[in-house]
C-alpha cells in the first residue's frame, strides 16, 4: 500500500501513550537520508496525513527507480520534546514509490498542536510540528491560514515561505496550484531571467522528470522550514502537469513528440500524490472537504482533471454551453451540495483559477492588451484579451453556482483562489452585466499573488507600479464588482477568519531573487459577516 493508514497499524504499532520514543536529535535540519525533509497536510479533528522521503542509499536518488526497500518507523507527540507519545508505526517504502512515506493518522486529539518526527537506517529526522482541526461541531474564535499560489523556481527564491513560518500564528498554509513548473530551464523564469535553474534540465513529460522536480523543489531550505512547521492544504493546477491543461490534453503539450497526454497526467499525478502531504492516491479524487469547527468549512476544487478543453475565442458559443464543464459532473454536485447544506458559518473555497467575471476595457494599449493576454494565456479576440481558461470560459457551471447561492440565500461564501499571478478582491456579482445596480453580490473572491512567477510589471519590463497602475484602474473601472487588483507584486497573504468577517493581508516581496528579501503588507480587505462585500480596511491582521 502506498497509503499508510493508522487504522489498519494500530495492531502493529498501537497508540502508545507514554511509551519511549525514538530518540535523537531535534535539530532543525535532516541529514542525508532525510535530505528532503518532513511535512503534515490535511488536517482533521482527530488526524492528519504525514510525510518524508528516505534517501537509503546514493544510488537512491529521486526518479532513479533504484534503491532498497527500507522500514519508517514514525511517531507523535503531545510535546516538543516527545515526553509524552500518542502514536508510533513503521512504514515501508522502496524505489515503487519513489521512497517517500506518507502516513494517514486517526485517533488523535481535536484541535491540538501536536509534534512528530521519522526515523531510518539510524538516523532521526528534523522535529515537525503540526495541528489537527477542532471538533465539527466546535465554537472556534478565530481560525488563520496562509494563502500562497504560483511558486517558480526559477524565477526566485521562496522568501514567501520563509516569512509565514516566521509568524507562527498560523493554523495551515493553502496552497492553490503551481506548487512547482513543468518547464526547462530558459523557458520560463524571471524576466527571461534563469535565477536558479531547474532540475532535471528538460521540460518534464515523465515520472523520472515529475518525481526529481518534485525532490529539487523539497530541498528549498524556505518551503522546507514552512512545511515542518504547519499543515498544507494543497490543490494542484496546471503546472503540475503541463500549462493550461484540460481533462484530454494541454497547451503546453505535443501529442506526437511528447507521447500521450494520459501516459503523461498520470505520470504528474502519481508523483504528485507521493510527494504531497495530501490525502490523493492515484486514481482517487482529489477534491475533498476539510472542517474547522462551526467557524468555517473548506472545500479544495480540482479544476484540471475533469473539464472539457478551453474554447480558443470567447465569441465560440461554447463558453456558454451547459455541456462543457470546469469542476466535472459529479465535482460539480459535490460542491454544490456541500454549500446547500453546509452548517458552518463560513463556505471557503479552495479554488485554483478566478471565478469573478473580468471584462478587459477597450481603452488598454496594443502592449497592455498582449501583456495582460500573456499573463493570462488567453487569445485576443478583436483587440482584447479574454481568459477563457478561467470560470470565464465555462459560464454555465458559473452561473449554476451563483444561482445556487442567490435562490437559496445562502451567505458567507468565500473564494480563495491563485494562478493568475496578481491580487484581487473581488465581489461575484449575481448579474454581471447589471451590478451593481441589479441583484448584488452572491460570494466574495480573494486571490493571492504569485510567489514568484512573472506578472504585468514583469512582462512590460517597466518598474513595479508605475504602468500597471493605469491598466488596473481601467479594469476596475470597467468591472464595479473589482475593489482591490495589484497586478505587480509577488508575495503571500494571511487569512483571518473571525464569527465577524474574514480578511486577507497581502505582504509583497521587495525583490522575489533575493533569498533574504524582506517583505511588507501591501493591503487589507475585509468580507463582514452576512454582507457577500469587500471593502479595504487600514489595519492589518493581529
Amino acid at each position: 500500500m502506498s497509503l499508510i493508514r493508522r487504522r489498519s497499524l494500530i495492531k502493529a504499532g498501537g497508540v502508545l501513550a507514554g511509551a519511549m520514543s525514538i530518540g535523537g536529535p531535534t535539530a532543525a535540519a535532516s541529514g542525508p537520508v532525510f535530505a528532503h525533509g518532513i511535512a503534515s497536510g490535511d488536517p482533521t479533528p482527530d488526524g492528519v496525513v504525514l510525510w518524508t522521503r528516505v534517501t537509503p542509499g546514493p544510488d537512491a536518488l529521486p526518479g532513479s527507480g533504484a534503491g532498497p526497500d527500507c522500514a519508517v518507523d514514525w511517531e507523535v507527540a503531545a510535546d516538543e520534546g516527545f515526553s509524552t507519545v500518542l502514536a508510533r508505526g513503521t512504514a515501508t517504502t522502496g524505489a515503487w514509490r519513489d521512497h517517500t512515506v506518507k502516513v494517514d493518522l486517526a485517533g488523535l486529539p481535536a484541535r491540538r498542536w501536536l509534534w512528530y518526527r521519522f526515523r531510518a537506517l539510524g538516523e532521526v529526522s528534523r522535529v515537525g510540528r503540526t495541528r489537527t482541526a477542532p471538533a465539527a461541531d466546535a465554537p472556534l474564535q478565530r481560525l488563520r491560514v496562509g494563502v500562497v499560489s504560483c511558486s517558480n523556481w526559477q524565477a526566485g527564491h521562496f522568501a514567501a515561505y520563509r516569512h509565514l513560518a516566521a509568524r507562527g500564528d498560523l493554523d495551515a498554509v493553502l496552497h492553490l496550484g503551481d506548487y512547482l513548473y513543468e518547464y526547462a530551464p530558459g523557458e520560463y523564469q524571471a524576466r527571461d531571467v534563469v535565477v536558479r535553474p531547474h532540475d532535471p534540465p528538460v521540460e518534464m513529460t515523465r515520472l523520472e522528470h515529475y518525481r526529481r522536480r518534485h525532490a529539487q523543489y523539497k530541498t528549498d531550505p524556505d518551503l522546507a522550514e514552512l512545511h515542518a512547521s504547519v499543515p498544507f492544504v494543497v490543490t494542484w493546477d496546471d503546472h503540475e502537469s503541463a500549462n493550461d491543461a484540460w481533462s484530454g490534453g494541454a497547451e503546453n503539450h505535443t501529442e506526437g513528440t511528447e507521447g500521450a497526454w494520459s501516459d503523461r497526467r498520470s505520470a504528474s499525478q502519481r508523483a504528485y500524490a507521493e510527494w504531497m502531504p495530501v490525502r490523493y492516491e492515484p486514481g482517487g479524487s482529489l477534491h475533498r472537504r476539510l472542517r474547522f469547527g462551526s467557524l468555517a468549512e473548506l472545500s479544495m476544487l480540482d479544476l484540471r482533471s475533469h473539464r472539457s478543453q478551453q474554447v480558443s475565442t470567447p465569441l465560440d458559443p461554447g463558453i456558454s454551453d451547459p455541456a462543457r464543464t470546469i469542476t466535472g459532473d459529479e465535482q460539480m454536485r459535490w460542491l454544490t451540495g456541500g454549500l446547500a447544506h453546509c452548517t458552518a458559518q463560513w463556505k471557503l473555497v479552495g479554488n485554483p483559477v478566478m471565478i469573478a467575471p473580468v471584462r478587459f476595457p477597450s481603452t488598454l494599449s496594443v502592449e497592455e492588451r498582449r501583456a495582460i493576454g500573456e499573463l493570462t494565456g488567453t487569445p485576443e479576440v478583436q483587440g482584447l484579451p479574454y481568459n477563457v481558461d478561467q470560470w470565464d470560459g465555462y459560464t454555465a457551471d458559473r452561473e449554476e453556482i451563483f444561482a445556487l447561492l442567490r435562490e437559496n440565500g445562502i451567505t458567507d461564501t468565500v473564494f480563495l483562489t491563485g494562478d493568475i499571478h496578481s491580487a484581487w478582491a473581488a465581489e461575484l456579482p449575481a448579474s454581471p452585466a447589471s451590478y451593481p445596480l441589479e441583484g448584488g453580490s452572491v460570494g466574495t473572491e480573494l486571490v493571492c499573488t504569485s510567489v514568484t512567477s512573472d506578472n504585468l510589471d514583469d512582462i512590460l519590463r517597466v518598474p513595479p507600479r508605475t504602468a500597471s497602475l493605469s491598466v488596473e484602474g481601467a479594469i476596475r473601472a470597467n468591472n464595479p464588482h473589482v475593489k482591490h487588483l495589484d497586478f505587480d507584486s509577488h508575495g503571500f497573504s494571511v487569512l483571518d477568519v473571525t464569527p465577524e468577517r474574514v480578511q486577507m493581508d497581502w505582504f509583497a516581496l521587495a525583490d522575489r531573487t533575493a533569498p533574504g528579501s524582506g517583505a511588507q503588507r501591501s493591503a487589507s480587505f475585509a468580507v463582514p459577516a452576512g454582507t457577500q462585500q469587500v471593502h479595504q480596511v487600514s489595519e492589518g491582521i493581529r
